[in-house]
């Protein structure tokens, strides 16, 4: 009897041995994320399987009070159309603390940081700034309503220490809108009419996407000499002859014409050679002629492997510059081509690794399996080599999946469990309302981000905590995005994700809408019999017997890997 109450015990002992060591290991972890020491990114990341997290960099996070108000921004405005205070040192601030790492992020797409149209200007819905980023002023400097170069050099070498990637958003289609401190730029620069139409190829390209939204003339080999302003401008910041030397250097090394796109190209990419961004998530994509992409990628990826060749110890890998776009309507049953109505165009092969699919937020209506058999299907046959973004909500989609987030858990297991990259738009990990009276159009997606909600309500700590959990997963192991899918039982819900390449290989078994409780989950074919696993949804070891796996708890996710050995 003695002998059994101490063989009892040893076996308490080594299970609160065991589950100290995790939780001591978790504490570590943690406490890692918040101290800003560098984090060990996955030497086995892929584009493919990225999880970016895209934000408005002013609804994210005010880092800096004093820069809220610039160039007399002040006027009323619509509600949700004004500046909120939101930059790039808020953004620091987040990767300093561990949120993004913690999510599983590992690229952050931010929108567009440059200097901004000074006035405002009304389209219909209320008076409006450019605090969403997509109104250039002049692409050579920052706004000060965002922050500084130094800021953005902080961000990016902040960001590379946890092992996260940067995505600049760019727009080469158009300036910002005329107001009565923004003329329009010259005419051999843009166009101010026709307004697109959307049928043809002609109809989108060359034209303006909205009124009074001037279209840079992106087709043009035409010389033009720069804007009057806009010297005007540089000389009275003190750096014409250095902005004027520079785009000597551009253009005696690349022979291009000094035409309004190749000029607009040298600006964008500057920022590449400065401060090391990792890739560009290209704006309205459609609207402009496709060589101009294909242009715009040669020019990047030259910047990016100089950069890299100059800043060894800053390298994360060996992942080339990465192109996203944004085709407007583009969905990943279109494949390789999109159809503008008398023409397709493949963009794929003008430059861009991805494009955004905007065919997931009514996909994510349909059962996990038919959407994880599809995507994978699609993206290791008909996109074999490329990928698309994934997403359910973002900043100008009126009618993305859930607005009312009746069900963050499932947008969490569509987004972040469905083959290919995922694209988090702020606060869908803590189901910010998308819903906000008095706005009009899409000023409604566009709200603060919810922190207070994260220190006041549990239930936004509880889909956080979900997001979390699946966020982290996704970013440890590439075959969930890029691997192959393969569903085990059809009830309860089990399936495997498996990825090889000439360096790496990685597999695991996830369960959804499982039985609380007891649950037995296959993983035939996957792991053998006696390999131990572990859950990391519930901090729990198991081992294989009979194919399969025993867990027993109240949960409904089981995402299970190899155990550490």
């Amino acid at each position: 009897m003695k002998s059994n109450i101490l063989a009892i015990l040893s076996i308490f002992l080594f299970v609160a041995c065991q589950s100290t060591v995790k939780e001591n290991k978790e504490k570590t972890q943690n406490s890692s994320l918040t101290t800003g020491q560098a984090v060990t990114p996955n030497p086995n990341f892929q584009w493919e399987s990225a999880t970016i997290y895209f934000l408005l960099t002013d609804r994210f996070n005010n880092g800096n009070p004093n820069n809220d108000i610039n160039y007399g921004r002040d006027q009323e405005t619509g509600k949700l159309r004004g500046f909120m205070g939101g930059d790039i040192q808020g953004i620091i601030q987040k990767i300093e603390d561990g949120y993004f790492t913690d999510l599983g992020v590992n690229a952050i797409w931010f929108t567009p940081v440059i200097e901004q149209v000074h006035g405002a200007t009304d389209e219909g819905t209320g008076n409006t700034y450019a605090y969403h980023g997509y109104w250039a002023k002049d692409w050579t400097s920052l706004d000060p309503n965002f922050g500084t170069e130094e800021d953005l050099r902080n961000l990016v070498k902040k960001a590379h220490n946890k092992g996260i990637r940067v995505l600049l958003d760019v727009v080469l289609n158009h300036t910002g809108p005329v107001t009565d401190q923004d003329p329009v730029w010259p005419q051999e620069w843009v166009r101010t009419s026709p307004t697109c139409e959307f049928t043809t190829y002609e109809n989108t390209t060359s034209c303006t996407l909205v009124e009074n939204l001037p279209d840079i003339l992106t087709e043009s080999n035409t010389a033009v000499k720069l804007p009057d302003a806009l010297l005007a401008k540089w000389k009275k910041e003190g750096r014409l002859s250095e902005e004027l030397d520079e785009l000597d250097v551009f253009f005696n090394r690349t022979g291009h014409p000094r035409a309004p796109r190749f000029y607009i190209m040298k600006w964008l990419t500057d920022y590449i050679h400065q401060f090391g961004i990792d890739g560009f998530r290209v704006d309205t994509v459609k609207h402009v002629n496709e060589n101009a992409w294909a242009e715009l990628y040669t020019e990047a990826a030259a910047a990016f492997k100089l950069w890299k060749q100059k800043n060894a110890s800053l390298v994360l890998d060996d992942n080339p510059f990465y192109m996203v776009g944004e085709v407007y309507n583009y969905g990943i049953s279109s494949g390789r081509d999109f159809d503008l109505g008398d023409k397709k165009v493949d963009y794929y092969a003008n430059g861009f690794k991805s494009l955004i699919n905007f065919e997931l937020k009514t996909d994510a209506e349909k059962e996990y399996e038919t959407i994880f058999k599809k995507y994978s299907k699609l993206l290791h046959t008909t996109l074999k080599d490329k990928s698309v973004v994934n997403y359910l909500t973002s900043h100008d989609d009126g009618q993305p999946f859930d607005k009312e987030r009746n069900d963050p858990f499932r947008a969490a297991n569509v987004l972040l469990l469905t083959p290919g990259a995922s694209q988090i738009y702020y606060g869908d990990e803590t189901a910010r309302n998308l819903t906000i009276e008095g706005t009009q159009g899409d000023a409604t997606l566009r709200s603060f981000m919810n922190w207070n909600e994260l220190d006041s309500i549990p239930q936004t700590k509880n889909i956080l905590e979900h997001w979390q959990k699946i966020g982290r997963f996704r970013n440890d192991h590439p075959s969930i995005g890029a691997g192959i899918h393969n569903r085990l039982t059809e009830k309860p819900y089990a399936f495997s994700r498996y990825f090889s390449n000439e360096k790496y290989t990685d597999k695991v078994v996830i369960g959804l809408d499982l039985p609380k409780g007891k649950k037995s989950i296959s993983v035939k074919g996957i792991f053998g019999n006696g390999t131990k696993l572990y859950d990391r949804y519930t901090d729990t070891y198991v081992v294989v017997a009979n194919q399969q796996v025993e867990l027993e708890n109240e949960f409904n996710t089981a995402i299970l890997e190899l155990a550490e050995q």
